[in-house]
C-alpha cells in the first residue's frame, strides 16, 4: 500500500494495486473493506455474489494468485500486488471457460445466485486435482492423486464449501465432471 488519505468518519483510505482479470487496477479502500465489497463497489464486478457474508456459502469465491478464496473473508488491503480472477475473468476472447460451458450444458443452476461461486470453485478444484492434491474423500493418500481419480464423490467433497439453495447438486457435479474430463 503506497499511500493513505482520509476517508469519511475519520477512516483512512489506502491505495491498493492489484491485477484483476488480467488488468492492472489501483483502488482506494477503507482498510476494513472486504475484497468482495471492493470488487462489487469499487470495480463494479458484480458477478461475485454477496450472500452469507461470513464465509459459509461460497457464493463469493474468487481466485487469488490461482487459489480459491472466500472474498467476504479477506480484506482488499491485503491483496496488494496479487492476481485476482473473478467470474467475469474466466472467459477468453469471447469463449466461455470449459466449466462455464459445462454448467450451461448440464443446467448446473436454477436461481443462479450461487453459480459464480460454484464455477470458480469448480475451476480451482480441477486445478487442485491436476496438481495431485488429495481431499478428505481420497481413499489412498499414499499414492499420487490424478485427474482420473476425480470421482463424483471426490467432486462432491471438493465442492462442499459451496452451497446451492435450489439443491442443483447433481447437475453441478455432472458439469464439473465433464469439464474435468475435457481438461
Amino acid at each position: 500500500m503506497s499511500e493513505a488519505r482520509r476517508g469519511g468518519f475519520g477512516d483512512e483510505l489506502v491505495t491498493v494495486k492489484l491485477t484483476v482479470n488480467r488488468q492492472a487496477r489501483t483502488i482506494m479502500v477503507e482498510p476494513r473493506m472486504t475484497l468482495l465489497d471492493a470488487l462489487r463497489e469499487e470495480l463494479a464486478l458484480t458477478g461475485t455474489k454477496k450472500a452469507c457474508d461470513r464465509g459459509e456459502c461460497g457464493a463469493c469465491t474468487v481466485h487469488v494468485d490461482g487459489r480459491r478464496v472466500l472474498s467476504c473473508m479477506t480484506l482488499a488491503a491485503m491483496q496488494e500486488g496479487k492476481r485476482i480472477t473473478t467470474i467475469e475473468g474466466l472467459e477468453r476472447n469471447g469463449k466461455l471457460h470449459p466449466v462455464q460451458a459445462a454448467f450451461v450444458e448440464h443446467d448446473g443452476f436454477q436461481c443462479g445466485f450461487c453459480t459464480s461461486g460454484q464455477i470458480m470453485s469448480g475451476v480451482a478444484m480441477i486445478e487442485e486435482a491436476k496438481a495431485g492434491w488429495p481431499s478428505a474423500a481420497t481413499s489412498d493418500v499414499t499414492r499420487p492423486f490424478t485427474l482420473a481419480d476425480l470421482s463424483n464423490t471426490e467432486i462432491r467433497e471438493r465442492m462442499s464449501g459451496n452451497l446451492c439453495r435450489c439443491a442443483c447438486y447433481p447437475n453441478i457435479v455432472d458439469a464439473v465432471a465433464e469439464a474435468a474430463e475435457r481438461s
